[in-house]
């Protein structure tokens, strides 16, 4: 069942997405070599706790902590350790808070110092496909259709899209109706309607589409152990069309990138 988000709704789950901005905004600039997740972790729900909201990760599921840090060849679902990142390293960090009972869950794979350019150049793609995607989450039209555009763009450059993990509604709990799977037929699945609001994420392999799990019962790794690439975003439909209800543009402040990539599908300014 598709639980549709009032406006008022809406706008308390835009408040729980930014918290989640602003952490991944926060530790951009932690991000560097000799920095440990565990580090990340410690930090991150300390921000989150003091933006009066709890860490949603933590406790979910038995998930034992407020992030999921996931380098390199694993996909998604890492558990912060004591390992230190490396140069060359990517860190896909997910991170989700809970506010006045609405989630927010969002997602960035940040760079490790210098990348190699195959590496960066997986990153550029998975992240432009989660705007494509974005673009067909409006009225009329389906799931297969924000799922065929990521993978139709996805697998053109030659990537694996993961078929086994996919993105999901959100509200009241972190999962909702429907599953938004990276791959897909135009006109199949469950019909977008006004006040729906879904996690969009993209998770994007360099080799081949295939995983496989870590005896730790959570961590997901590539099958072949070569990088893996994945960001999120909340949005709602609103007027028929997509509204991101969190930004990147924290971490974007952060590391003094510019960009508008997110300029068309946002009505609201951000804050700071």
């Amino acid at each position: 069942m598709i639980h549709v988000k009032t406006a008022e709704e809406i706008e308390l789950m835009r408040e729980s997405a930014l918290i989640v901005s602003k952490t991944l905004g926060m530790l951009a600039s932690e991000i560097k070599p000799g920095v440990t997740g565990l580090h990340l972790d410690r930090l991150a729900e300390a921000f989150i706790r003091d933006h009066g909201a709890e860490p949603g990760f933590l406790g979910m599921y038995d998930f034992p902590n407020t992030l999921n840090i996931s380098p390199n060849a694993q996909v998604v679902h890492g558990i912060p350790s004591d390992e230190p990142f490396e140069e060359g390293d990517i860190i896909s960090v997910d991170c989700g808070s809970l506010k006045n009972g609405y989630y927010g869950d969002h997602a960035y794979t940040f760079e490790v110092g210098e990348v190699a350019p195959d590496t960066r150049k997986l990153l550029k793609v998975t992240k432009e496909s989660l705007y494509i995607g974005i673009r067909e989450f409006r009225l009329g039209n389906r799931v297969g259709d924000v799922g065929y555009a990521i993978q139709n763009y996805c697998e053109s450059h030659g990537y694996g899209v993961v078929r086994e993990l996919v993105g999901h509604g959100i509200g009241t709990k972190l999962h909702e109706s429907p599953e938004m799977p990276n791959y897909g037929k135009r006109g199949r699945g469950k019909k977008f309607v006004e006040g729906m609001v879904v996690a969009i994420e993209p998770m994007i392999n360099m080799g081949t589409r295939r995983v496989r799990q870590l005896k730790d019962g959570w961590t997901i790794l590539t099958a072949d152990g070569r990088p893996s690439a994945h960001f999120e975003h909340d949005v709602a439909l609103v007027d028929g069309k997509p509204e991101l209800l969190s930004t990147f543009q924290y971490i974007y402040d952060a590391l003094g990138i510019e960009s508008n990539e997110e300029s068309e599908f946002r009505r609201h300014p951000i804050t700071s």
